[in-house]
């Protein structure tokens, strides 16, 4: 009777992994097959690298829209990725055990507010802040990269700090054993040894960036142009899909589709690299 529990529950397990990997194929296909059509129309050269984005001229050219995407996530990350790795580190190895009980749940907290929320205070406060002291129009790459540096936050204080304590104790030991501070062994030993699951953990950090949308749509402008600073408004591509795909048909859709296409490859690369760099010892 155990054995049929335990063959029972593995069939089951097996059937929804199997139904997680279905449903990841389907999304693919559809996505492909909506898509491709104008690829083979415009060429896959002229709308990746296409200046002008003008469906009603039958014009699909993204590179705009992709360097909006990198310039916002590259921001998120030069603002994000420090933060984030420092706070792993206070969390794993420094701070007093009734903060880490504060800071945790409070992490946790900001994993769960909804994309709109962020967008919400950054159009109320980060947006104004940038128009009145810094210049331009406020809703520009610099807002959005504070509000996606924020919003990559939880992911990598979670996998970094969880990395930070996976390695072994004896390395910890062993070094204040010889004589260094605890800082000089956070430094030379914990963090190099923790190496693989903090590049993991800031690469997951910039998938999470580039596919965001509603916070995005919110503070960025979504001006289809080359940005000449960081005070400019920019579209990414994930915006374009948000404000378009609704009233978009034939191959204004097709492009749209197309436009995912794109977007799932950058993902797809981010994500594979970080299984990479995870499973490399």
């Amino acid at each position: 009777m155990k054995k049929l529990k335990e063959r029972f529950s593995g069939g089951v397990f097996f059937a929804l992994a199997l139904a997680s990997i279905l449903m990841l194929v389907l999304i693919t296909v559809f996505i492909v097959v909506e898509g491709a059509p104008i690829f083979a129309e415009v060429g896959v050269k002229n709308f990746i690298f296409g200046m002008t984005w003008a469906p009603s001229r039958g014009e699909f050219g993204i590179f705009p829209m992709i360097v909006g995407t990198v310039s916002v996530t590259l921001g998120a990350a030069i603002i994000g990725v420090p933060v984030g790795i420092c706070c792993s580190i206070f969390l794993a190895e420094f701070a007093p055990v009734h903060l880490r009980n504060i800071f945790r749940p409070a992490i946790q907290l900001l994993a769960g507010i909804p994309s709109v929320g962020f967008g919400f205070w950054g159009l109320l406060f980060v947006v104004p802040f940038i128009r009145d002291h810094l210049g331009g129009p406020g809703l520009s790459i610099l807002a959005g990269s504070v509000i996606l540096g924020i919003m990559i936050l939880p992911t990598i204080i979670s996998i970094s700090e969880v990395s930070l304590l996976a390695v072994p104790r004896s390395y910890k030991e062993g070094a204040l054993a010889l004589g260094m501070t605890h800082w000089q062994t956070v430094r030379s030993v914990m963090l190099p040894a923790a190496k693989s699951g903090i590049v993991a953990a800031v690469i997951l950090g910039i998938g999470r960036a580039v596919g965001e949308t509603m916070a995005l749509i919110m503070v960025v402008g979504n001006a289809v142009a080359l940005p000449e600073s960081i005070l400019d408004p920019v579209r990414t591509l994930t915006t374009n899909i948000g404000i378009e795909m609704a009233y978009a048909t034939g191959e204004h859709q097709q492009a749209l589709f197309a436009t995912g296409i794109v977007l799932f490859v950058i993902i797809m690369i981010l994500n594979s690299f970080a299984q990479y760099v995870t499973r490399k010892k």
